[in-house]
């Protein structure tokens, strides 16, 4: 059984490494938007090319941060989420980053609906989900405490697994 566990902690890493790089690509790609942006001149086509970038920017920040808590989680603590405090640790990383970056594709596609306002509704849907989102995130978070009563040693215990990494 250890040596499955050793291949998923692998797996794993790979997986992280898959997400940090194409972060890294990602930031590559919105940098050369705003560079091409910039030179073509300051005007509303440059502000929408830059607005863009910002989007995938959000993108870049969301891959680079699951590649973290997957490494963190995954690799480094070799923690197997079983327990009400892991899954409301882990699924809080990936959310917070999650939401963050729907909100900012939502402000990025207000921006752009405003030049198309057929748009407009796509980019109210985004918003109004990204709130929905946030909404049950905190309705989980909620339910998920009077859970975490019923175990205060996996709360002590990851609080301690929290200060091996600092």
């Amino acid at each position: 059984m250890k040596a499955v566990l050793t291949v998923f902690s692998l797996i794993h890493g790979l997986v992280a490494l898959l997400f940090a790089s194409a972060a890294l690509l990602l930031i590559v790609i919105a940098a050369r938007v705003g560079w091409q942006a910039l030179m073509s001149g300051v005007d509303r086509s440059a502000a929408q090319q830059i607005i863009e970038a910002v989007g995938v920017l959000a993108a870049a920040v969301v891959a680079l941060q699951i590649a973290q808590t997957v490494a963190e989680e995954e690799v480094v603590r070799e923690a197997h989420i079983s327990g009400p405090t892991r899954v409301r640790r882990f699924l809080s990383r990936f959310l917070v980053v999650v939401v963050v970056a729907l909100a900012i594709e939502g402000l990025v596609a207000v921006f752009k609906s405003a030049g198309d306002p057929s748009q407009m509704l796509a980019a109210s849907v985004l918003v109004l989900s990204t709130g929905a989102l946030l909404a049950g995130w905190g309705v989980f978070v909620r339910m998920n405490r009077y859970a975490e009563e019923l175990e205060p040693e996996a709360m002590a215990e990851a609080t301690r697994e929290d200060a091996k990494l600092a």
